[in-house]
Order: structure tokens, then C-alpha cells, then sequence
């Protein structure tokens, strides 16, 4: 897989104007002209930049999790580090909207550089990008304007805190819509809770769990064609509860049943419920039910 260290030369892999800055580059239609255009496919590929790209579609529907959507309105993508990119010719958007990409070096020693590792987004596949109303649309525009303003000027010594700044006030907006969709998508999220649901269910009922032990959350999530993030997210908006408290639920209720057959140790039942350690499936029990897997045996007389 080819991999670009520098922002040069994955702009040049992607047939796209030399930055102005060796770490940063700023494209902006400003709705009145159109962004360079980059090459129409690619096998997968990885670089050491950060991406946050707005376009709109203008053939080709979006896959949303398992859901298509026709969108209108505009999308923002981000793209984190050494992430991998691949892409065809299928979706056209207009060439309008912006795109920025900056080497990860740009934000090393900064508060920012802190601060992204906490956006979630960037860690979503393209499939779950953000969707703006046209609100906020304007308000994206308004920053990525005022960032390409301060990359096109002669730079000094105030110009580098300046785009900073302006990153870190784009991204707090990001998060803010990515709220706004979570809460606006309840219909969507319910749905991606019953997949869960129903890919635990399907593992326990096929006997993977003896075979292969407790699945992952990220084997869950591909299987859900989802990032592991994003549905960690989505369920953790709708719910209150995360995918891996979920995850032990289901491994809680199944424990339950297998704890009816008195035959088996508690230690027996840990390790068919794909547990290594028997004393940390017991805390697990304790903490969820609030007594020991002994006691609930107990309770119900079954020994």
C-alpha cells in the first residue's frame, strides 16, 4: 500500500495544485468558482495529514451505515492520519465547497493537537459523514473562508496561531452538528441498535462464542459495515449505554441460563461464555446483577 509522508506528495498523488504552505493547503470555491478536481479513483492509499473536506453530491446515493440517502444538502468529511483511502468513480459531487488538509506536524506542540484526538469523527469511515443543514453549511463556510484568507496572506509570525485557532473553532462546530445528527437520526439509530442486537443473538445461537471466545466490538462493527467509533457513539446517544456494556448484557443473560444447568462450575460457565479468567466474569456478574453467580444460584435454588 502506498503511503505519502509528506502533504506535497500526496497532493501531487492526487493530481492537485502544490500547497502554499509545506503543511498546510486550503481549497475554497467560495460558491462562486469551482475546487480542483482529484483523480477519479485510487486503490488504497494512507498519508500523515489530517483532511476535512465539505462537497455536495450530485449523482450517486451515500451509504449510511446500511441506509441510503439521497442527500441534497452538503456533506463534511474528515479524514485522520495514516487512515486508509479508497475510492471510485461511482458518487459525483459538485466542484464547489472547500477542502483542507494539513500534516499532523502543523498541530504538534499545540493545544489542538490534544483536542482532535477527542473528535470521534475522525475516526468514522466516509459512509458516516456529516450532513449540514444549510445553516450550517454557512456557518462552515464562514470559517473555512476566513482560514483561507490567513493561508493566502504574506505569512508572519502570527499567521500559524491564527489558522490554528480557526481549525479548533471549525472542529468545535463539527461537534456540535455530529450532536444535532445523532439526536435528528433517532429512527436510524434505533435501527443500528437492533443489527447490534441482532449480531450478538447470532453469534451466541451459531456457537461462536465457544468456538472464538467473546467477539470485539470492532468484528461487531464490520460486521454492521459501521466503524467501531461511530456505532460506539450512535448507541451511547440513543441508549446511555456504551456498545460494550451491551456486548455484557447479552453475555450476562446467556450466563444466567447456563447458570440453571447445576451440573457446571461457575468456572465451567466463565470459560463457554468465552471468559479467560473466570474471577473477572464473576465481578463482571456481581457488578451487573448485584450478587455473585454463586448467590444467584442460590436465589433460585439450584443447587
Amino acid at each position: 500500500m502506498q503511503h505519502f509522508k509528506t502533504l506535497s506528495a500526496y497532493l501531487d498523488y492526487l493530481e492537485l495544485p502544490s500547497p502554499e504552505h509545506p503543511m498546510l493547503s486550503v481549497f475554497n470555491s467560495k460558491g462562486n468558482g469551482n475546487l480542483p478536481c482529484p483523480k477519479e479513483s485510487s486503490p488504497p492509499i494512507t498519508n500523515d495529514c489530517y483532511s476535512i473536506s465539505f462537497k455536495k453530491f450530485v449523482k450517486g446515493k451515500l451509504n449510511y451505515g446500511r441506509t441510503k440517502y439521497d442527500f441534497t444538502n452538503g456533506a463534511l468529511f474528515f479524514i485522520a492520519p495514516r487512515q486508509v483511502l479508497q475510492w471510485d468513480s461511482s458518487v459525483v459531487f459538485e466542484q464547489k465547497g472547500f477542502s483542507i488538509n494539513f500534516h499532523e506536524d502543523f498541530i504538534k506542540g499545540t493545544e489542538l493537537a490534544q483536542q482532535i484526538k477527542n473528535y470521534g469523527f475522525f475516526s468514522y469511515s466516509v459512509n458516516e459523514a456529516l450532513h449540514l443543514s444549510p445553516k450550517e453549511e454557512k456557518q462552515m463556510e464562514l470559517i473555512a473562508s476566513a482560514i483561507e484568507i490567513e493561508y493566502q496572506n504574506n505569512q508572519d509570525a502570527f499567521s500559524k496561531d491564527i489558522i490554528i485557532s480557526q481549525l479548533s473553532t471549525l472542529l468545535k462546530y463539527a461537534n456540535r452538528f455530529y450532536e444535532r445528527q445523532f439526536l435528528n437520526r433517532k429512527e436510524f439509530s434505533t435501527s443500528l441498535l437492533e443489527q447490534f442486537n441482532r449480531q450478538i443473538s447470532t453469534y451466541l445461537e451459531t456457537g461462536l462464542l465457544q468456538e472464538k471466545g467473546i467477539p470485539s466490538i470492532e468484528q461487531i462493527a464490520s460486521k454492521m459495515l459501521v466503524s467501531q467509533r461511530y456505532l460506539s457513539d450512535t448507541l451511547k446517544k440513543e441508549t446511555g449505554k456504551t456498545t460494550t456494556e451491551h456486548l455484557h448484557l447479552h453475555l450476562i443473560d446467556e450466563a444466567k441460563n447456563i447458570l440453571l444447568q447445576p451440573n457446571k462450575s461457575i468456572s465451567e460457565v466463565a470459560y463457554e461464555l468465552g471468559f479467560e479468567y473466570p474471577p473477572y466474569f464473576s465481578r463482571l456478574f456481581k457488578k451487573k446483577e448485584g450478587i455473585s453467580p454463586t448467590q444467584y444460584r442460590e436465589k433460585y435454588k439450584l443447587n
